[in-house]
């Protein structure tokens, strides 16, 4: 068994260049590299391609590109910048997500039906505000926190889109018949596995949650205290191979092994298998960002809901672990792994060894889902103003997930970031690695 050990703080430490107050200059440099970042993101793509909604959870790319540009415009040219006019009044309610403190907003699930603006009246809309950031930054004392702290949370905010860019196209691509690839590259080269097996952990009293310097959303926190009973948590995620002994087990077929409310989706949405898998004559294939790929049994099982996990859990005589004790097992991980920056833009097979305490690919890959409900931490506290209802409003049948995933942007991850959805989705890259009691 392994003794629990306090955070390292310098593991869960956001990147230098994030403390806040910060240096104008250097927030200047990482705004304009994550809008030029997303910006190469839709380069693949078509006009086309950036205005299609492929399903009512899922964005156009081509409102990506613009929301992204309204956070900034609405929560900090609005305000620090006098005499500020908006670059189309229209637009206000046009690129407003869910901040019902800003005003009205366009039905997320008619996002699609946006053929104007066009794709290029929205690349000058995001002219329009860099130009306007860039003046705010020049004419800005480098002590302004509130307004670094508002550009911060707007660059994160980005990062979040990028991730979603990246799952919303690939959810549309699958959606067409001819299964096209975002990029014709496959980064997968055949590997010899490594076996998953148990690591225990003693338990106790440990903190989680994020505190001191660097950017934290605020659901990271307050920083408090969890009692842990003594427990075992899987040196690797389940993979591909692990997940197709589930469905050849008649998994999808046994009512016993579901949760209801995933039994349900079985039934009405017709699930047998998880998203995007497709039974060929030569196997089961899979559709990938870079188009139709036999399943590689080594690589981390992606696109599955929280049902879908909980019901293997349960076939594997196991369970999903809480995400105290994964936070607390990750604390003395390096944040490090197969991100969006990687390019391979999948999940990939480990290739090294573990580094202590023998855990395996807790960062990038796949974000893993935990058994915990999204709920706030102990005197968690709402922001007032609309940005307050940047996360606080969603802590309501949600299930939390950790880690980052292969399309996360490295600098946005952290081992206290909480990332949440409803237990039935399964377009993220989400998986899972399993728990069991000590």
């Amino acid at each position: 068994m392994r003794k629990m050990q306090r955070r390292n703080a310098q593991v869960a430490k956001a990147p230098a260049d994030h403390a806040i107050p910060w240096s104008l200059p250097l927030l200047a440099a990482r705004y304009a590299a994550v809008r030029r970042a997303t910006e190469q993101l839709v380069e693949p793509l078509s006009p086309e391609d950036c205005a299609l909604q492929s399903m009512p959870d899922a964005s156009p790319a081509k409102w990506h590109l613009a929301h992204t540009s309204w956070f900034f415009e609405t929560f900090v040219l609005e305000r620090f910048v006098p005499g500020y006019r908006p670059f189309h009044p229209a637009y206000r309610a046009l690129f407003n997500s869910y901040y019902y403190a800003v005003g009205d907003k366009y039905p997320r699930w008619e996002r699609g039906l946006i053929s104007r603006p066009s794709l290029q009246d929205v690349l000058s809309y995001r002219k329009h505000v860099d130009v306007h950031v860039a003046d705010l930054f020049e004419k800005s004392s480098s002590g302004s926190l509130e307004i670094s702290s508002l550009v911060e949370l707007g660059v994160n905010h980005e990062e979040q889109h990028q991730e979603l860019i990246l799952t919303d196209v690939k959810h549309l691509l699958w959606k067409n018949p001819q299964r096209p690839a975002y990029i014709e590259r496959w980064p997968l080269t055949p590997i010899r596995g490594r076996k998953s097996r148990w690591v225990g952990f003693e338990g106790g009293i440990s903190q989680i949650g994020h505190e001191g310097e660097g950017f934290a959303f605020d659901n990271e926190g307050p920083r408090h205290s969890v009692m842990l009973r003594p427990f075992e948590i899987a040196s690797h995620p389940v993979t591909h191979g692990d997940f197709l002994a589930f469905v050849e087990d008649r998994g999808y077929e046994r009512p016993e092994l579901w949760l209801s409310l995933g039994w349900d989706a079985v039934q009405v949405k017709g699930w047998r298998a998880p998203l995007y898998w497709e039974r060929h004559q030569d196997g089961w294939r899979t559709f990938t960002l870079h188009g139709m790929a036999k399943i590689d049994s080594h690589t981390p099982i992606c696109h599955v809901s929280y049902c879908e996990a909980d019901a293997y859990a349960r076939w594997a005589r196991a369970r999903l672990p809480t995400e105290a004790e994964w936070e607390v097992v990750a604390s003395v991980a390096p944040v490090a792994g197969n991100f969006q920056e990687s390019r391979a833009l999948h999940p990939l097979a480990l290739r090294d060894e573990p580094p202590a305490p023998g855990l395996a690919q807790l960062f990038g890959d796949v974000w893993e889902w935990t058994q915990s409900a999204y709920s706030p931490y102990p005197g968690f506290q709402t922001a007032g103003g609309a940005v307050g209802e940047y996360n606080g409003k969603f802590m309501c049948n949600q299930y939390v997930l950790r880690g980052g995933s292969c399309v996360t942007p490295v600098a946005h991850i952290r081992g206290t970031y909480r990332n949440f959805f409803p237990p039935e989705a399964r377009w993220q890259f989400s998986g899972f690695r399993l728990a069991r009691n000590a």
